[in-house]
């Protein structure tokens, strides 16, 4: 209280209230975070890797379609 009789508010502390658990709570959410996105990012790569053969067989089928119409076009 000042002299005056006004109630001084107190100062704003950089730690969150709530002590070392608060503290410890918030880093393990941040790693649990941290992690979910490295799985989620190794599903992704997972799944692009195994989509490559598959894109690689289907530009081979679409060219060997591409020349055997050209072949039947020729043809006529």
């Amino acid at each position: 209280m000042t002299p005056e009789g006004d109630f001084v508010s107190p100062r704003p502390s950089s730690r969150p209230p709530g002590g070392f658990a608060v503290t410890l709570g918030l880093g393990a959410a941040v790693v649990a975070a941290i992690a979910a996105a490295v799985v989620v990012a190794a599903l992704v790569l997972w799944v692009a890797s195994i989509m490559i053969p598959v894109a690689l067989v289907a530009g081979v089928v679409a060219y060997a379609a591409f020349r055997f119409q050209m072949w039947r076009t020729r043809r006529r």
